[in-house]
């Protein structure tokens, strides 16, 4: 009997963390896209890099909580306030993971897409691992 109930849970951990990844690619392109187009604005690279990781926090925060997580009870401005309060947290990690390796980086033709990718995929580890077990638990 337990191992039917391992099983279902690992199912449900696999499509949460599915539903996950479309998620955070679609908000990846939001915050991607919004980077681009303000560093093209000539907008100074870390604001650039603040602006568009709350674009992307805020598309995550609907999409998630509607899709990701839908069995998740709704704890109202308790889980608003916890995501916001995960995503400050993340925000800095992201922003100052961002500016570390524009720091250590030679100068390359893709020196910003890399940073933007190393900051994103650190903030994604952490993201799903806390939305999973403090902000939208079951």
């Amino acid at each position: 009997m337990a191992e039917v109930g391992n099983d279902t849970q690992r199912t449900g951990l696999v499509h949460q963390l599915l539903r996950f990844v479309m998620v955070g690619g679609f908000c990846a392109l939001v915050d991607s896209g919004t980077y681009w187009l303000l560093l093209q604005a000539d907008l100074w690279v870390h604001l650039a890099k603040a602006l568009s990781f709350i674009a992307g926090t805020t598309t995550a925060y609907f999409l998630n909580k509607r899709f990701t997580f839908v069995g998740a009870r709704d704890r109202g401005a308790a889980q608003a306030g916890g995501f916001a309060l995960l995503y400050t947290v993340t925000f800095f990690v992201n922003v100052g993971t961002n500016a570390l390796m524009l720091h250590l980086l030679p100068e390359i033709r893709w020196e910003y897409a890399v940073a933007w990718v190393v900051a994103q995929g650190l903030g994604t580890v952490i993201n799903f691992v806390m939305l999973r077990t403090v902000v939208f638990r079951h």
